[in-house]
């Protein structure tokens, strides 16, 4: 046992963190507990249903949320001080089917005919509030495109359900975060879409002042960005951002 470990002993932690991380910190955070004992709840959804919770007075040790939502608790004095780290970036990915060749979206004119020729699009539903499908909702209202789109989309409650889609057949690609797409067997991510489509997101950890034990919260935070960690994470569609 090292001198920390006994400073710190066996700690219940409850985790809020972004849906698309749950492959990465989900595997990370359970090796972090097992070879130090603690005990880990996690909470994975939507950034949008995260806030909600958080807004209604909800709690937690750590939080791996979007910047502007980290940024949201900071502001209100909901964070230890020096505690935020950032995680890890994801982007906006067109999903594809294993063995299906790609298709060219190296543009926003590329991108838009494909959109146009297409029948049956998967993507997340805005309405669930996560960041993919509210960005893109936004962004093809702003082009133009939302009527399109309508007779087009079939919206899912969750990224990994919109890659679901596309193994099954039932849509042509999908648009979804890429490190949703990452976990689901038989999906392929084909490249970030071309701005203004794409957005990049950078998932920001922090340890909340209300935790009642600061010091493992940080330690795990610690875990997740420890050398050796870059393998489970770009296996899980996301880069260390720099």
């Amino acid at each position: 046992m090292t001198l920390r470990q006994a400073e710190n002993p066996v700690a219940k932690l409850k985790v809020m963190c972004a849906r698309s991380m749950h492959v990465a910190v989900g595997a990370l955070g359970k090796a972090f507990a097992a070879s130090a004992g603690h005990e880990i709840a996690f909470d994975f959804g939507t950034v949008g249903a995260l806030q909600a919770k958080l807004d209604q007075g909800e709690t937690a040790d750590v939080v791996i949320l979007s910047g502007p939502a980290i940024g949201k608790l900071k502001q209100a004095g909901a964070l230890v001080p020096g505690s935020r780290r950032n995680m890890a970036k994801t982007f906006i990915a067109l999903c594809i089917r294993e063995g299906a060749p790609r298709p060219d979206f190296s543009s926003a004119e590329a991108f838009r005919r494909l959109l146009e020729g297409a029948k049956a699009i998967a993507t997340s539903d805005p309405a669930v509030g996560g960041s993919a499908g509210v960005h893109l909702a936004k962004t093809f209202e702003q082009t133009g495109l939302a009527a399109m789109m309508e007779g087009k989309s079939l919206p899912q409650q969750s990224g990994v359900e919109v890659a679901k889609r596309v193994v099954e057949g039932k849509a042509e690609f999908g648009l979804t975060l890429s490190g949703e797409v990452a976990s689901v067997e038989g999906a392929v991510i084909a490249g970030p879409l071309p701005a203004p489509f794409g957005q990049d997101t950078i998932y920001v950890a922090a340890v909340m002042a209300s935790s009642e034990a600061k010091d493992t919260a940080q330690d795990f935070v610690s875990a997740l960005m420890k050398p050796g960690t870059d393998t489970a994470w770009s296996r899980a569609g996301f880069e260390r951002p720099r």
